[in-house]
């Protein structure tokens, strides 16, 4: 398969993780974050794990649980306690930081050297995420910044261990998807029971949110990101994330009826380009060519562990 259609295949994660806001806003009990991240995760996970009938063996139980943990289980409970603390769409900037903790720890973890290119772009796309999402009167908060930072260098830890470790041979994207989302959900949920305490009751309606997150949000989403992470460079992968607040506003102005002004729309084409930008194939000298080939059995050899 072509670099392109991995990449297009790899976005449509951003994307669908950007009707989030609305799914939550629509269709879920409010004032219940903690929750509605276990209800994404544990349920995808059981279902991928049962599905597909595939349990981690040996070095790959601990790897799931700690790459479960920074993807989902620490993701999670940050993102919505950032989301909670930080008003006027301070959280969704402070979240964009991520392909910069991605481009250094892909430096130092897995001898990837992002380009000027990649770094540019990921400030670029940070500039026009706060285009898009920033009011006047946004306000920090000394809670909700750490979480918002923690948040994305989380997200940024488990894409760069995921890149580094890759699967084990002969496991496909779903079971792998599976074994993080129900490690992360085991993390979640005595968070979310000490914070929120017992499950509030479920309508239809609640109940067709949450089938939702998990299907399209959770399994879909989530088995399509790792699988772009073995497939494209780290830093590239994570710049795709900018398509999810793209998708949040365009989703907003369509379903909830939001106005979009210039200076929004200036921040959306600002993002976009920086995320096209950033995939562009680096050219490759003949030193980085050399590399490869003395880096190769090494690599598969740390990747089918």
């Amino acid at each position: 398969m072509s670099r392109t259609a991995d990449v297009v295949l790899t976005g449509l994660a951003p994307v669908a993780w950007g009707s989030t806001y609305a799914v939550t806003t629509q269709f879920l009990p409010a004032d219940r974050p903690l929750f509605a991240g276990l209800m994404r995760a544990l349920p995808a996970g059981l279902l991928l794990v049962a599905a597909t009938r595939t349990l981690p063996r040996g070095a790959w139980w601990w790897k799931s649980a700690v790459l479960g943990a920074l993807n989902i289980g620490a993701f999670f409970p940050l993102l919505f306690l950032a989301a909670y603390r930080l008003p006027g769409g301070v959280a969704a900037v402070v979240g964009a930081v991520g392909p910069l903790f991605v481009a250094g720890m892909s430096a130092a973890v897995l001898r990837e050297r992002p380009t000027a290119r990649a770094w540019a772009a990921a400030v670029l796309g940070a500039l026009g995420v706060a285009l898009v999402v920033l009011r006047p009167g946004a306000g920090l908060d000394a809670v909700g910044v750490p979480a918002g930072l923690g948040g994305a260098a989380a997200m940024a830890a488990g894409t760069v261990l995921t890149k580094r470790w890759g699967r084990p041979a002969g496991v496909g994207p779903l079971p792998f998807t599976g074994w993080q989302l129900t490690a992360g959900a085991l993390f979640i949920a005595p968070v979310a029971l000490l914070a929120e305490g017992l499950p509030p009751a479920l309508d239809t309606r609640n109940l067709l949110g949450y089938a939702y997150l998990a299907l399209v949000n959770t399994v879909l989403a989530y088995a399509l990101w790792f699988r772009g992470i073995s497939r494209l460079p780290a830093t590239s992968v994570s710049l795709l994330a900018f398509l999810s607040t793209l998708s949040a506003t365009l989703i907003g102005r369509v379903a909830l009826h939001q106005s979009l002004g210039p200076v929004q729309l200036a921040g959306m084409a600002l993002a976009l380009a920086a995320t096209l930008w950033g995939q562009r194939p680096a050219g490759r000298t003949k030193g980085d060519r050399a590399r490869t080939a003395v880096d190769t059995p090494r690599t598969r050899h740390s990747t089918s562990a």
